[in-house]
């Protein structure tokens, strides 16, 4: 499977997992959930939800008329709901933290469903986007500076724009895993602590007394 249709799968299952949606509302949320750069037509869509229907992960139904009549004449409108299967494939996806989540065409939609991922997975995907964009910082500053004296003022500016969108995206990662640092330092803190091992075991054993030391 390929980024982008990995991307518009967990979209899609992410989607559905609080409540159904019929094909016309599920593609403007999948649209509005990708961005404008990324939009997906009817052609890329419903081939997709016919692969998740196949695969047991979507139910699709047939939607009653609004009005309560005969919908004659008319295509039916179907309604998607997450099965099951379809909820342990969607667990299954946003549990996914390797390279491929830090990627332009994963990252956003595995960001969007972060509520419901663990702890230990979200940390895992900011740092590693994090090191893939610092990557692409040192790379882009290499390139300026050696075609500095060929490029004319406008690509240089562009080149300067583009460095500049990644070095701010850096920045807002940075401040992303500290918020996820400090939760988690947090939640530590909180929790309950054994303080049995600040005691001498031997003071509360039975028969053991500084008298009988004594004695001893």
């Amino acid at each position: 499977m390929g980024k982008r249709a990995a991307a518009l799968e967990l979209a899609i299952l992410g989607l559905l997992h609080d409540a159904p949606m019929h094909g016309y509302e599920l593609r403007k949320q999948v649209n509005s959930l990708l961005g404008w750069g990324r939009a997906f037509s009817y052609g890329t869509l419903y081939p997709t939800l016919k692969d998740l229907v196949r695969r047991g992960h979507l139910a699709a139904e047939e939607a009653p008329d609004e009005r309560g009549g005969s919908r004659s004449g008319k295509r039916a409108r179907i309604v998607y709901r997450l099965t099951p299967e379809g909820k342990e494939r969607f667990a299954e996806l946003l549990s996914e933290a390797g390279p491929s989540s830090w990627d332009d065409d994963q990252f956003g939609v595995h960001f969007a469903f972060f509520a419901r991922a663990d702890a230990e997975t979200r940390m895992r995907i900011l740092v590693g986007r994090r090191s893939r964009l610092q990557e692409r910082v040192e790379h882009f500053r290499a390139a300026l500076s050696r075609a500095r004296e060929r490029l004319d003022a406008y690509t240089l500016e562009l080149q300067r724009h583009g460095l500049e969108s990644v070095e701010r995206e850096v920045k807002w990662l940075d401040d992303l895993i500290s918020a996820e640092q400090q939760t988690t330092n947090a939640r530590e803190d909180d929790q309950p602590r054994d303080v049995t091992s600040r005691h001498d075991p031997g003071a509360s054993a039975p028969g053991h007394s500084q008298e009988g030391e004594r004695k001893a």
